[in-house]
Protein backbone atom coordinates (compact mmCIF):
# COMPACT_ATOMS: atom_id res chain seq x y z
CA UNK A 1 0.00 0.00 0.00
CA UNK A 2 1.44 3.72 -0.49
CA UNK A 3 -1.58 5.72 -0.12
CA UNK A 4 -3.17 6.97 2.77
CA UNK A 5 -6.98 6.89 3.73
CA UNK A 6 -7.16 10.73 2.87
CA UNK A 7 -5.80 10.28 -0.60
CA UNK A 8 -7.50 6.58 -1.20
CA UNK A 9 -11.20 8.98 -0.41
CA UNK A 10 -10.11 12.14 -2.61
CA UNK A 11 -9.73 9.39 -5.51
CA UNK A 12 -12.77 7.15 -4.97
CA UNK A 13 -14.94 10.41 -5.35
CA UNK A 14 -13.42 11.95 -7.72
CA UNK A 15 -13.02 8.59 -9.76
CA UNK A 16 -16.92 8.21 -9.22
CA UNK A 17 -17.71 11.78 -10.04
CA UNK A 18 -15.98 11.27 -13.84
CA UNK A 19 -17.53 7.93 -14.45
CA UNK A 20 -20.84 9.43 -13.74
CA UNK A 21 -19.84 12.35 -15.81
CA UNK A 22 -18.78 9.77 -18.62
CA UNK A 23 -22.42 8.34 -18.86
CA UNK A 24 -23.18 12.42 -19.27
CA UNK A 25 -20.45 13.27 -21.50
CA UNK A 26 -21.01 13.28 -25.09
CA UNK A 27 -19.19 10.61 -26.79
CA UNK A 28 -15.73 12.22 -28.16
CA UNK A 29 -14.85 12.31 -23.94
CA UNK A 30 -16.48 9.49 -23.24
CA UNK A 31 -13.70 7.02 -23.09
CA UNK A 32 -11.25 9.15 -21.78
CA UNK A 33 -13.45 10.02 -18.56
CA UNK A 34 -14.27 6.10 -17.98
CA UNK A 35 -10.63 5.01 -18.59
CA UNK A 36 -9.37 8.27 -15.49
CA UNK A 37 -12.99 7.76 -13.18
CA UNK A 38 -12.00 3.74 -13.58
CA UNK A 39 -8.41 3.87 -12.86
CA UNK A 40 -8.84 6.27 -9.31
CA UNK A 41 -11.31 3.80 -8.31
CA UNK A 42 -9.20 0.63 -8.59
CA UNK A 43 -6.03 2.81 -7.31
CA UNK A 44 -8.55 4.15 -4.32
CA UNK A 45 -9.82 0.03 -4.18
CA UNK A 46 -6.25 -1.21 -3.80
CA UNK A 47 -4.80 1.40 -1.80
CA UNK A 48 -1.88 1.08 -4.45
CA UNK A 49 -0.83 3.12 -7.09
CA UNK A 50 1.93 2.01 -9.68
CA UNK A 51 2.36 5.79 -10.83
CA UNK A 52 3.09 6.92 -7.31
CA UNK A 53 5.65 3.70 -6.70
CA UNK A 54 7.36 5.28 -9.88
CA UNK A 55 7.54 8.25 -8.91
CA UNK A 56 9.34 7.51 -4.99
CA UNK A 57 5.56 8.99 -3.48
CA UNK A 58 4.23 6.67 -0.46
CA UNK A 59 1.31 8.69 1.01
CA UNK A 60 0.53 5.81 3.38
CA UNK A 61 1.48 6.45 7.27
CA UNK A 62 1.73 3.12 8.40
CA UNK A 63 3.63 1.31 5.25
CA UNK A 64 6.50 -1.33 6.71
CA UNK A 65 8.32 -1.23 3.43
CA UNK A 66 9.24 2.01 1.43
CA UNK A 67 10.99 -0.51 -1.30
Amino acid sequence: MNLSGFDRTVRMFTGLGLVTFDYLANADWEIAFFIVGTWTVLTSTFGYCPIYRVLGVNTCPTAILND
